[in-house]
């Protein structure tokens, strides 16, 4: 087995699966991934009579989807280290080629595309033609693991998990934890201390919570998020693994653990959403932010949602 392809593998966080929109399971339940029921009828997130779509198919592992404010849909392909940008109107270019294991994706409040790079250990910013500029790949002087996800706040400062997911990485860091990137970007501090693998983050557009999902005990903990950045006041939100994450509008989390499982802002299940192949990633986009994006193993795939994501709330 080659090298990238062990890589691929451990960064997958291969859980559990979906279920019909009518019928749930008990949260820590297991099914085989499947179709999609078609059509979603009386959902509370789902638009009825939506079914899922694929949007792109042929990658290597898709990851970190996000969309700009002109609608451009970006995602990553980690094994071919290539940033994929979909036009509005379904044109699929290679918007940034020979980017080292490119992972988790945002858009910082200038616009700006924002990069994980795992396989560069670095966080990087990206300009219109795809040239980018590394924003961090080291705290006190040493380096990062395998930057993996990230979140910008309100003020425009961006959260970022640091999992070590390489098998021949050279780790420097202490421990695989939370960062913060200041707004003007100059300064990078720790942001946790007591996490064992954390892997997708994200956070409410009032910049009261940060979720980040903790692979290495598979939960996902809530934190609140205080005036200076820091966080505070740890819970565990929802006792189950995820890869990455978004928010609805409404406040719902949507975690991909086999299928897309949403809670709402209490922690119940309230739905699972069933994709052909095991998610890795979700972000809204469309013109009215009611489009579901799913980026799962070769695929993209997009859901029509009844509900708004938090991008251009």
């Amino acid at each position: 087995m080659s090298t990238m392809l062990l890589f691929v593998t451990i960064v997958a966080t291969v859980c559990f699966s979906g279920c019909t929109a009518d019928r749930q399971p008990e949260v820590g339940t297991s099914e085989p991934a499947g179709e999609s029921p078609a059509p979603f009828m009386n959902s509370p997130v789902v638009e009825d009579g939506a079914v899922v779509e694929q949007v792109s198919t042929g990658h290597g592992f898709t990851e970190g989807p996000v969309v700009d404010a002109a609608g451009n849909l970006y995602f990553a392909d980690i094994p071919q280290s290539v940033i994929t940008r979909i036009a509005p109107d379904g044109t699929r270019t290679a918007f940034v080629r020979r980017a080292a294991s490119p992972n988790g994706l945002a858009i910082d409040k200038n616009g700006v595309l924002i990069a994980a790079l795992a396989g560069d250990r670095c966080v990087v910013e990206i300009d219109s033609l795809g040239n980018y500029t590394v924003l961090a790949d080291r705290y006190e002087g040493k380096r990062f693991n395998n930057p993996n996800d990230l979140w910008v706040d309100a003020n425009n400062g961006i959260y970022f998990t640091d999992p070590s997911y390489h098998i021949r990485l050279t780790v420097e860091q202490d421990g695989e934890q939370v960062y913060y990137i200041s707004p003007d970007r100059k300064t990078v501090t720790r942001m946790t201390d007591d996490l064992s693998q954390p892997n997708g983050i994200v956070g409410t557009p009032d910049n009261r919570y940060l979720y980040v999902a903790d692979s290495g005990h598979r939960r996902i903990c809530r934190f609140a998020i205080n005036p200076d950045a820091s966080l505070t006041d740890k819970i565990t939100f929802v006792e189950r693994g995820s890869d990455s994450m978004t928010l609805d509008g409404e406040g719902n989390l949507y975690i991909t653990s086999g299928g897309v499982q949403v809670y709402n802002s209490r922690g119940m299940l309230i739905e699972t959403i069933r994709v052909p192949e095991s998610p890795a990633n979700v972000c809204f986009g469309g013109p009215d932010r009611r489009t579901l994006y799913i980026t799962a193993r070769t695929s993209v795939y997009s859901l029509r949602m009844k509900v708004r994501g938090i991008d251009g709330l």
